[in-house]
């Protein structure tokens, strides 16, 4: 099955990672302006002994003090609904779009109780509504922030420059409810682009206002086991924080089925960065980092290998 029917046939039950670490440690909190890696050793705070403020983006990131999450940004709260999935329509205008014609995606969230539109959100990064939309060969990838309409309805303007299809992830926090994160596809009529064939890219990569040199430990990364991500950044004018955290990564395999939002794990505006990511299947994942410099925001990416994890042991029903 092509990736165009596969896309369409099954969009609805693909599976959408993000926060990949969130079983991983626990990590303790420093305020924004901390520039120390947290201790590896420190245990979580313990809820017994007073109130516990959570990220509502990383959960496993909690503290004892009121602030905000060192990871990603995001203010810290003091309790964390029950998951729950929203619903998220979203259409083109026109409906059946053009290659290089401007089109308009309109995106409808309703509530999972009574399918009402929502009428409040919270603020993710500085904005409302975030929306990374790639294309089926990996080379077009734009990260775009959609206009508050009317309850429920928010709309980007934008232009798809091929035919083929396009993932659309949406990034969005519900008032009440926890951050929320969906996908879906735009197919535009035409001739598709060529499968896409990834090999390993680890080579430094020169944008607008910088220079990142990439590796990943273990260099050889495997399916489900951690991986650390590592930059290294030469930005003469310094790193300057973009949309509230010191760098995005979008992280999708190259038939687009897996897909990750992810922040820093280890960042204070210095060269040195460090992500963290658990990839799901064996594949090759192409990585986009977005970095701000010189009020520049410049967009890098590199391929990642992945190989299938040996000597794993089988789990039984005594385990």
């Amino acid at each position: 099955m092509g990736l165009k029917a596969l896309c369409v046939a099954g969009v609805c039950s693909l599976c959408l990672f993000a926060a990949s670490d969130q079983t991983g440690r626990a990590e303790p909190i420093a305020l924004a302006s901390a520039t120390s890696p947290a201790d590896p050793s420190a245990q979580p705070p313990d809820p017994s002994q007073g109130v516990v403020y959570i990220c509502p983006m990383d959960p496993d990131v909690r503290s004892h003090n009121a602030g905000v999450c060192r990871r990603c940004g995001m203010t810290l709260v003091t309790g964390i609904p029950d998951p729950v999935e929203f619903h998220l329509d979203m259409s083109v205008f026109p409906e059946t779009p053009a290659p290089g014609r401007p089109a308009v995606l309109q995106f409808f969230v309703r509530d999972p109780w009574k399918d009402r539109p929502v009428s409040g959100f919270n603020v993710v990064h500085e904005r409302f509504f975030h929306a990374f939309v790639v294309s089926e060969d990996l080379e077009f990838f734009e990260h775009g922030h959609p206009s508050f309409v009317a309850d429920g309805v928010f709309q980007y303007p934008i232009t798809l420059p091929k035919a083929g299809v396009f993932r659309v992830l949406g990034d969005y926090y519900p008032a009440g409810a926890t951050p929320q994160l969906t996908s879906d596809t735009i197919v535009v009529p035409g001739t598709p682009p060529a499968p896409v064939q990834l090999t390993r890219d680890y080579a430094d990569k020169t944008a607008k206002t910088l220079r990142v040199s990439f590796s990943t430990i273990p260099e050889q990364p495997v399916a489900t086991a951690r991986t650390q991500m590592r930059l290294s950044i030469d930005a003469k004018a310094g790193l300057e924080r973009y949309l509230g955290a010191w760098a995005h990564m979008l992280v999708a395999s190259n038939d687009l089925i897996d897909m990750m939002h992810e922040h820093p794990l280890l960042a204070d505006g210095g060269p040195q960065m460090e992500f963290e990511v658990v990839f799901p299947r064996p594949g090759v994942y192409r990585v986009w980092i977005q970095l701000q410099s010189d009020n520049t925001v410049n967009t890098v990416h590199f391929d990642v290998p992945v190989g299938v994890q040996a000597n794993l042991e089988p789990v039984t029903e005594s385990q």
